[in-house]
């Protein structure tokens, strides 16, 4: 019985296993070169732009988890946290690169918010030279990155929460520390955050990764001269050169080494994250205690100006993608015009290519994140998880270029399979990610209770687990169809150009002066995912059955 499983799992494990371990091969492959590496030191920009992504970087993944630490604690607290997920999907659906456009349109020297205080506050008659925007500094950046990273965060540590073991546990820890004399968020600082912290690691590193090495949201709202080095290496590998393609993989491996150095310096660190040194918050409570069930209704505040930040965005972006003529400082158009949404229609097939994508590599993602986490046993995973999350933790730059060797060494550089093998490849660790908890917590005693009766074990999952995780399974699966929908490096690189996503068209259009074309294509990338979510959300609404009287 369990050597056919013992099979099963390792032809899964080969499956994903050899082509990731083939990419990460190609992309080290990619960087061994001296000579770049030379032109990388000797080159007048490298410094500068490692600086900016260093801050950029870290600061955003820093103001990020003390936002998620400081809205936990709240939302634990007034026992509020089922209802601060259900604002999540919303948030999480809305892709970095769109968000990224709406903020620019927003914010911007001739954005919509200096346009709504002009008549009034300002008197500007023409927009003003500030660099409110890819701005020197990077706080552009730097903001849009928080606002994008925060939700994914606070989701991941909230289904953690939420789970029934974990929060029967914590639950009473948290209520015996309360018995001690600590308030409740004294209580939570001491007994909730320290085991929760820890099982954060991989979500928060996913984070710093990205914030290191971001190319899309760079390209849009990050400093320009110079930009950060993710931009900077995606120049330089876009360029036909041989050498100065080459320093570009250098580039990608320089980002992979502070990636690598930054996680490290964040582990030597943990016991510190765990038990945060912030005095005012620990030490409040035994100065008065407030009940948690007066604030049982309350949505945690700090919560309300991200949401609001996130409706802005799309309000800007839809108005944005129906404007004509729209002189400065006038609050609204004074035309309106379907004219980019027409010219969106005609490009169908780069919807048709959008949607193709997101939807095989999100079924194929969960396809085996369900077979792995059904037949794996949990020693298999733990081992396997350092190579499933390669595409989480890799810079962009130097993935893309694993990737590419591998397309190219089995011939599908340039063609649909080759770009789905790079879509599946970096929405598998996703799906795992946002599946695993509610898989591994799935009660065995139903499994007993089912063979008791006499069905077998593919009755069973038909019939009984799956159906009692299809919440789970469609979030899943919804989750890896708005990242694939949101891929840009690897689309316009294993791709070739030959096949336009509306990602890789709202990133290109950004740089132009197309604002209204930009919007449409940046509105239309939210809402493809946003759709899969709501189609996930409906596919997991309980069931309810008739009973006959």
């Amino acid at each position: 019985m369990h050597r056919p499983r013992t099979l099963f799992a390792a032809g899964l494990f080969l499956l994903v296993a050899l082509p990731l371990a083939a990419a990460a091969g190609w992309a080290l492959l990619a960087v061994a070169n001296a000579a770049a590496w030379q032109a990388l030191a000797q080159h007048p920009l490298t410094r500068p732009a490692l600086g900016y992504s260093l801050w950029t970087g870290l600061a955003s993944t820093a103001l990020a988890w003390l936002a998620c630490a400081v809205l936990l604690s709240q939302g634990f607290v007034r026992r509020s946290l089922a209802r601060t997920l259900k604002a999540m999907p919303v948030m999480l659906a809305t892709p970095h690169a769109a968000f990224a456009i709406g903020l620019v349109f927003l914010l911007s020297p001739s954005g919509w918010l200096l346009r709504l205080v002009s008549p009034w506050l300002t008197g500007l008659a023409w927009p003003p030279p500030w660099p409110t925007v890819q701005d020197p500094w990077g706080l552009g950046l730097v903001a849009a990155l928080v606002a994008k990273e925060l939700p994914f965060l606070l989701w991941t540590a909230a289904t953690q929460l939420l789970r029934g073991d974990v929060q029967q546990r914590l639950g009473a820890e948290h209520a015996i520390a309360q018995t001690l004399g600590y308030s409740p968020q004294r209580a939570f600082w001491h007994v909730v955050w320290p085991q929760l912290a820890p099982r954060m690691a991989w979500p928060l590193f996913a984070v710093l990764a990205y914030g290191l090495t971001v190319v899309d949201m760079a390209l849009v709202i990050g400093p320009a001269s110079p930009p950060p080095l993710a931009v900077l290496a995606w120049q330089w590998l876009q360029d036909a050169d041989p050498a100065t393609n080459a320093q570009g993989a250098a580039a990608g491996g320089l980002l992979a080494l502070v990636v690598a150095a930054s996680a490290a310096v964040a582990v030597a660190l943990r016991h510190f994250v765990a038990n945060p040194l912030w005095a005012r918050v620990r030490n409040q409570g035994v100065r008065g205690r407030h009940s948690a069930r007066h604030h049982r209704f309350a949505v945690a505040p700090l919560l309300w100006p991200l949401l609001a930040l996130y409706g802005l965005v799309l309000l800007a972006l839809a108005v944005n993608s129906v404007a004509g003529v729209w002189p400065f400082p006038q609050a609204w158009p004074q035309q309106w015009t379907a004219g980019a949404w027409t010219s969106v229609w005609a490009s169908r097939a780069t919807l048709g290519h959008t949607l193709g994508l997101a939807v095989c590599a999100s079924a194929l993602a969960l396809a085996w994140a369900v077979a792995w986490l059904e037949l794996a046993p949990p020693t298999w995973h733990a081992a396997m998880r350092p190579l499933l999350y390669l595409p989480l933790v890799l810079p962009a730059v130097l993935w893309v270029l694993g990737v590419y060797g591998l397309a190219l060494h089995v011939q599908l550089e340039g063609r649909w399979a080759g770009l789905l093998l790079a879509h599946t490849l970096a929405t598998l660790p996703y799906v795992v990610l946002a599946l695993s908890p509610a898989y591994r917590g799935f009660d065995p005693r139903y499994a007993s209770v089912s063979a008791s009766l006499g069905h077998g074990p593919w009755r069973f999952l038909w019939r009984v687990k799956w159906p009692l995780l299809r919440r789970a399974l469609a979030a899943s699966a919804a989750v890896g169809f708005a990242v694939s929908v949101a891929q840009y490096v690897p689309t316009l690189y294993i791709g070739a150009g030959r096949f336009a996503t509306v990602t890789t068209e709202a990133v290109t259009l950004a740089s132009g002066g197309q604002r209204s074309l930009t919007s449409a294509y940046a509105w239309l990338q939210f809402i493809l995912p946003v759709g899969g979510f709501a189609l996930a959300a409906w596919v997991g609404q309980p069931r309810r059955f008739r009973v006959a009287r």
